[in-house]
């Protein structure tokens, strides 16, 4: 049913967008998506900290108008988002990673929550906004012994800094929404997604990418937590939910509000799965699972009940767990072998287009 996809592209043709963090995994991915659609992106984001990187890769500068600034610089990013004009806003900038919060409290505190704090109040003061759409993470919510997935009205939380700087996100976000953006008809959801794997990921200390620096440098892959329960996805399904919320949003700014994005909630899948199935499909290198944890608390089990966005605004999840590992490491395979990474990405959309 590819009339879905013809409906965004009648939507987002013409749409002055900005995506913060378009240098990043998800940005770049959603930049390039925009594009397709026919929007015109605005990006703001930081030189991306990797080698390779799939800004670099893809040559996203090449599909919207880029500007580096770093978030937490309140004028500079007024600047650029009140003179850039946009309809529609994705916030994505974040210091993303759990282990790294503990290494840089006070910065992941001040990128995750000044920053948004930053961006939202930019937005109020620029009349073209419609829809805003923060992206957090699956992290938000308080743990406590239930083992029910949780919900959008669950409480609350984070032990690990980077979890409760993004929970303090959420507090941030419904804050501006009802303080300041209904009332001038601007309507804001935040999104919360998270362990999303795909190609052109190279940041450090995540699952897959630290799987393919080993394996393509001939060393064992050393796995830490592997019973440890995650919502894994691929990139494309929570960037699909993204934008359709968007869209929802700006018909029925009623819609606004928090939003899990995730697979079904009954399929249980550990790191050691994940791995296995990379490995299959990678067709070599070594993997040694750790006994146990090394290195700071990382909760063992996490899962979301996605209801709200697959009632309110149709979205549920397309790909199973073995497809979206198949095709992560058939991407980063294909990319080793000399195929160029803008090509391997328009080939993806056009096979998960086509299953809308």
């Amino acid at each position: 049913m590819v009339t879905q996809g013809i409906n965004s592209a009648r939507f987002w043709r013409g749409k002055r967008v900005l995506v913060t963090g378009h240098s990043g995994f998800k940005g770049s991915w959603l930049t390039l998506w925009l594009n397709r659609l026919g929007a015109e992106v605005i990006g703001i984001s930081l030189v991306p900290s990797t080698k390779p990187n799939l800004y670099s890769e893809a040559r996203i500068d090449q599909y919207c108008q880029s500007h580096f600034c770093d978030i937490r610089n309140a004028s500079a990013l007024d600047f650029l988002i009140q003179t850039s004009c946009p309809e529609v806003v994705f916030h994505l900038a974040a210091q993303p990673l759990v282990r790294a919060s503990y290494e840089t409290p006070c910065e992941t505190f001040q990128t995750n929550v000044m920053g948004t704090a930053h961006v939202l109040e930019s937005i109020r003061h620029v009349d073209t906004v419609r829809v805003a759409l923060l992206v957090t993470t699956d992290k938000v919510y308080r743990h406590s012994a239930s083992t029910l997935p949780f919900r959008e009205d669950d409480p609350l939380g984070g032990r690990d800094p980077y979890s409760a700087s993004k929970a303090c996100c959420e507090h941030v976000i419904d804050s501006y929404r009802s303080s300041f953006l209904s009332e001038r008809g601007v309507a804001v959801a935040s999104a919360r997604a998270g362990n999303v794997i795909g190609g052109g990921d190279w940041a450090m200390d995540r699952l897959i990418p630290d799987a393919i620096r080993a394996w393509q440098a001939g060393c064992p892959l050393q796995v830490r937590n592997p019973e440890s329960i995650r919502p894994w996805q691929h990139v494309l399904e929570p960037l699909w939910g993204y934008l359709k919320l968007a869209e929802r949003l700006w018909e029925s700014p009623g819609l606004a509000g928090a939003y899990n994005f995730g697979p079904n909630e009954t399929v249980a899948i550990t790191v050691r799965d994940v791995i296995q199935l990379a490995h299959s499909a990678y067709g070599a290198g070594d993997v040694f699972f750790c006994p146990s944890s090394h290195g700071p608390y990382e909760s063992g089990w996490l899962a979301l009940n996605a209801d709200r966005a697959r009632v309110s605004i149709g979205v549920e999840s397309r790909l199973p767990i073995t497809e979206a590992v198949a095709q992560t490491i058939a991407w980063y395979k294909a990319h080793e072998h000399g195929t160029a990474a803008y090509s391997l990405c328009e080939m993806e959309f056009d096979s998960y287009e086509a299953l809308l």
